[in-house]
C-alpha cells in the first residue's frame, strides 16, 4: 500500500467536494475553484467530511497512481482553503523587479526589459524591488509560473546572480586565480 494513498483527506468547513463521473473533481472554497479530471480507475470515496483514495488492484500502474492521485486532490482542498505561494529573490546590481498594471517587469542586466503578463489563476506581488511574490490556488500553476519566472535569469554560481527562490542555496564556485609561474 503507498503511504500517502492510503491517508484519509479531510474536507474543511467552507470546501466543498464534488465528485462527478470519470472522477471529475469539482473543489469549492474561499478561495476559488479549482476542476481536474483524476485517473477514471482510480475509486474515491466520500463520507461525510473525509475523502478516501482506494486502488482498485495491486497492478504496478495502480500502485504507482494512488499516491499521486490522493496528493493531486489534497492539493486542491488545501489551495481552495489557503493559497500556495512561492517567493523569489533577485541578487545583483540594478536587477529589480516591479509591478505595471497586471504585468510584472523586470531588471535582469539585457538590454531590454523582461516583462511577464499575470495569467489566470495567478496573484503577483512585488513587496520589495528585489522580492517577487507568486501566489493562487492552484499548486501546479503556482510553481509552474515561478519556475518560468526563475528561467529568466537563473542564479550563477561566481558571484549568486539572478532570480532564485528564497529557500535556494547556491553553491558557489571559486574563480580564477591567475597566472602562476
Amino acid at each position: 500500500m503507498s503511504r500517502i494513498g492510503r491517508m484519509p483527506i479531510t474536507v474543511p468547513a467552507g470546501v466543498e467536494v464534488t465528485i462527478g463521473e470519470n472522477n471529475v473533481v469539482t473543489v469549492k472554497g474561499p478561495k476559488g475553484t479549482l476542476t481536474q479530471a483524476l485517473h477514471p480507475e482510480m475509486i474515491l470515496e466520500k463520507d461525510g467530511n473525509v475523502i478516501h483514495v482506494k486502488r482498485p488492484s495491486d497492478d504496478k500502474a495502480h500502485c504507482a497512481l494512488h499516491g499521486m492521485t490522493r496528493a493531486m486532490l489534497h492539493n486542491m482542498v488545501v489551495g481552495v482553503n489557503e493559497t500556495f505561494k512561492k517567493e523569489l529573490e533577485i541578487n545583483g546590481v540594478g536587477y529589480r523587479a516591479a509591478k505595471e498594471g497586471k504585468n510584472l517587469v523586470m531588471n535582469l542586466g539585457y538590454s531590454h526589459q523582461v516583462i511577464m503578463p499575470e495569467i489566470e489563476g495567478i496573484t503577483i506581488d512585488v513587496p520589495a524591488p528585489n522580492k517577487i511574490v507568486i501566489s493562487g490556488c492552484d499548486k501546479q500553476k503556482v510553481g509552474q509560473f515561478a519556475a518560468e519566472v526563475r528561467e529568466k535569469r537563473p542564479p550563477e554560481p561566481y558571484k549568486g546572480k539572478g532570480i532564485k527562490y528564497v529557500d535556494e542555496v547556491i553553491r558557489r564556485k571559486v574563480g580564477k586565480t591567475g597566472a602562476k609561474k
